[in-house]
């Protein structure tokens, strides 16, 4: 199999193929990613027995990991949206924050949902919400997507006990409560940095809504909209049940190891979770019927299904690039270099960008960054958390078509791909930066 530079042109070769497909011949991003998937396989000299192996457990991984929680969620937007709850939460949220702030509110609300829940969950539940809030402000929807996605991802990649940073920080051997501090404070800018990419280069794109239905429009439809209290249930339940199951499994065990933490993973997991909270969108309605029970439901699962598709596709690319060890290479050739804090950065960024998932490029770079801590300058326990915080913020940078939170955030907000490209991936690159340069300021005060 082909290994050193060759790896670096099989993957920008890739990324151009993915562009190109879809922006300039529109062909389907699903065919487009599958396509580009084969095609890193074999140009990297893999067996094609191989590569179709790799294909179909990076299809099927993802598939697993995303695809009940995604039909789930897509079944919960339907429900809030034709009950009229989606309308309910606008109307109430917007009395707390004002009308001119509706994207600060998202942000602001991504920001704090994504510290339990991870980023592509907390997109979907809160998916029918933006799109409300989009229409009863009249604020561009690429605005509102941008602002939701970038508040969650944020705390995604910074602030445990998500999974990414809290085994980064494990791996480091940083203060796991200091690390929790710090990626507060850090995350803080970083979501500033991409609400303000929001307002102020992603309004210039419009979105079509398939409904072409205005906010009023919308509101005339319904004689009596849901209570608050019943329209938010079905999503801020599934956030809490998830939230607890992530505390549960704090290495301090606030709630034991016993029968009730069993619980909490059970009901905490993100696929029962949301299962519940579809369970919760049945009291939105006066009466159970068939247009509710199957039509609906139905509806959501036909919604869903091309979300699976692609995002699962981009599982698949992502799993060659991994089985084609182009990460490895990349971590291995920057480590080379004397960076100080920006090492564990850049290490971060070239494993985020060349196999898609923030999550293993955290724990990847951590687990190459650890022995190097002493010649960094980062022994110290407050270095190791810094060293976090860095790695944290390079594993940001890009999301684009190898990453599925891409094409959450796309299909679910109506993106066209070469438009997600300037706002989604674009948004990550200024947050990634911006996370970057709190990090080296905080190095320079704190060592």
């Amino acid at each position: 199999m082909i290994q050193g530079p060759m790896l670096l042109v099989i993957l920008v070769i890739a990324i151009l193929f993915i562009v190109v497909m879809i922006s300039r011949f529109k062909v389907h991003a699903f065919l487009a990613l599958l396509l580009s998937a084969f095609l890193v396989g074999l140009a990297a000299g893999m067996e094609p027995i191989k590569v179709v192996q790799e294909v179909a457990k990076g299809f099927g991984g993802t598939t697993e990991r995303i695809g009940i929680v995604i039909i789930a969620g897509t079944i919960i937007g339907v429900m809030l949206e034709r009950s009229g709850a989606a309308l309910t939460m606008a109307e109430t949220i917007l009395k707390r924050v004002g009308e001119k702030r509706p994207a600060l509110a998202m942000s602001i609300i991504g920001y704090i949902v994504s510290i339990p829940v991870f980023c592509d969950s907390g997109y979907v539940i809160l998916s029918a919400l933006n799109k409300s809030l989009a229409k009863r402000t009249g604020i561009s929807m690429a605005t509102m997507a941008v602002a939701l996605s970038t508040g969650l991802y944020a705390t995604h990649t910074l602030v445990p006990p998500t999974p990414g940073p809290i085994a980064a920080a494990n791996a480091l051997k940083a203060d796991l409560g200091m690390v929790i501090i710090m990626g507060l404070v850090v995350a803080i800018p970083v979501a500033m940095a991409g609400y303000f990419w929001a307002t102020k280069y992603a309004n210039r794109f419009e979105i079509n809504d398939p409904t072409g239905m205005s906010y009023e429009e919308l509101l005339a439809q319904h004689v009596r909209l849901p209570g608050a209290f019943a329209s938010f249930a079905p999503i801020i339940f599934p956030i809490l049940l998830i939230a607890l199951k992530s505390f549960a499994n704090f290495p301090s065990f606030p709630f034991g190891k016993g029968a009730f933490k069993g619980l909490l993973d059970f009901i905490g997991d993100p696929m029962v979770a949301l299962l519940l909270g579809v369970a919760l969108c049945l009291f939105l309605v006066p009466k159970w019927n068939e247009e509710v029970l199957s039509g609906w439901v139905g509806q959501g699962i036909k919604d869903s299904a091309a979300i699976i598709m692609i995002t699962a596709a981009g599982g698949s690319l992502g799993a060659l690039l991994a089985a084609t060890k182009i990460g490895g290479y990349l971590g291995q050739s920057l480590a080379q270099f004397n960076l100080g804090i920006f090492l564990p950065f850049v290490i971060a960024v070239a494993l985020k960008t060349a196999q898609g998932s923030s999550t293993v490029s955290l724990i990847t770079t951590a687990t190459i960054v650890f022995p190097l801590l002493g010649s960094l300058g980062l022994a110290s326990s407050m270095g190791a958390v810094l060293a976090t915080m860095a790695i944290g913020c390079g594993s940001m940078v890009v999301s684009h078509a190898n990453d599925s939170y891409f094409w959450v955030v796309s299909q679910f907000s109506g993106m066209k791909v070469d438009i997600a490209y300037r706002c989604q991936t674009m948004a990550t690159l200024v947050q990634g930066i911006t996370g970057m340069a709190v990090v080296w300021l905080l190095h320079l005060i704190l060592l």
